[in-house]
């Protein structure tokens, strides 16, 4: 099963906006999720819907941030993605006839819903704040020599 990872691409490409101003074109987020820009435009325009990000059309125009970092949290934009299934794993049959398949549903059921939970609760403690943040000390040690071209 291929794994879900536009929270991935899209988180990234919201710190990179966060570090630069002005606006970024589809062309160029594109590029750094390593994707179409219409991909883009659509992921872009639900984050629009619910004013995390702006666009603006023309010449010298393309997507800004529109949001207070410290307030949008990591469940925020997976909820803003769709709430994208978030584990790849499942029973085998979900009306199994078969007792003992009845009893390991059970016992899968509450797990993976836990798993879940889980997850949810600690993507709501982070902020896009604290992703920048992190990504400020990263960058603060690095050696000169260790520093690429990078890809916004």
């Amino acid at each position: 099963m291929k794994r879900d990872s536009r929270l991935s691409g899209v988180l990234h490409v919201l710190l990179h906006m966060a570090q630069r101003p002005g606006p970024f074109t589809s062309e160029t987020l594109a590029k750094a999720m390593e994707t179409n820009p219409v991909v883009i435009r659509r992921i872009m325009a639900g984050l629009r819907d619910l004013d995390y990000v702006r666009s603006e059309k023309g010449h010298g125009g393309g997507w800004t941030l529109a949001c207070d970092l410290s307030k949008v949290t990591l469940r925020d934009i997976y909820a803003a993605l769709g709430s994208p299934p978030l584990l790849a794993m499942g029973n085998r049959t979900e009306a199994p006839g078969c007792l003992v398949e009845r009893a390991v549903n059970a016992a899968l059921d509450q797990a993976f819903h836990d798993a879940e939970a889980l997850l949810l609760s600690r993507l709501g403690k982070v902020t896009l704040a604290m992703l920048g943040d992190d990504l400020r000390k990263r960058l603060g040690t690095r050696k000169t020599g260790d520093i690429v071209a990078h890809h916004v």
